[in-house]
């Protein structure tokens, strides 16, 4: 019988960290870890979808960022199916996808975005982690999520851990890997983790 493992994200504009974990017994083993590109082409135009599109007509502008969400939900989904390849060889089975979230408010309609660039902030961000969302459900993987600001408060009390020694716990588990093992494969790897020991 295969272990379950699950994959966690945190996302940028045009890319994504991936930390494949799996537990044995409660201890987390970190399996794989990958930085990943959501656009094709990764020069600040694609990467920056909302940013590009504020320059545009508006029918334009709704055109370039449909085409870029299709783009990464499409590269989302082949990196899942690598991930779920390599880890099926290995003897685990790919069972969550864990993807840590920013605010969490809704957007408003398109034009109200491009008329704030705060709004436009968010929203490239929000592109790219749709797009992990959606390529999980084509992969028919349940998506864990939390939001980054109460990410260590709730794995402390799920993980029954202080907040520090689950970040020290979280850099241990890199050291395999090497650099770079930043804040960003730290809390895939929390997020991953949690999924997999949540209920």
């Amino acid at each position: 019988m295969k272990k379950r493992a699950a994959v966690g994200f945190r996302v940028h504009s045009g890319w994504t960290t991936l930390v494949a974990l799996s537990l044995d017994g409660k201890a987390p083993v970190v399996l794989r870890r990958e930085r990943v590109h959501l656009v094709k082409t990764f020069d600040f135009k694609f990467r920056q979808p909302y940013h590009t599109a504020e320059k545009l007509p508006l029918e334009e502008a709704r055109k370039f960022v449909a085409q870029i969400a299709r783009e990464a939900r499409g590269l989302a989904l082949n990196a899942l199916r690598d991930v779920e390849a390599t880890l099926a060889r290995d003897g685990y089975q790919l069972a969550r996808s864990a993807l840590l979230l920013a605010s969490g408010r809704p957007l408003p309609a398109f034009e109200k975005i491009l008329a704030s660039h705060a709004l436009i902030h968010t929203a490239d961000g929000e592109l790219f982690r749709d797009a992990i969302a959606q390529a999980s459900a084509r992969r028919k993987l349940p998506v864990f999520v939390e939001r980054e600001k109460v990410l260590l408060e709730r794995a402390a009390k799920e993980l029954d851990a202080a907040k520090d020694i689950l970040l020290a716990r979280a850099t241990k588990l890199g050291k395999p890997f090497g650099s770079p093992w930043s804040q960003d494969e730290k809390f895939a790897t929390l997020i991953a983790w949690l999924s997999l020991n949540h209920r």
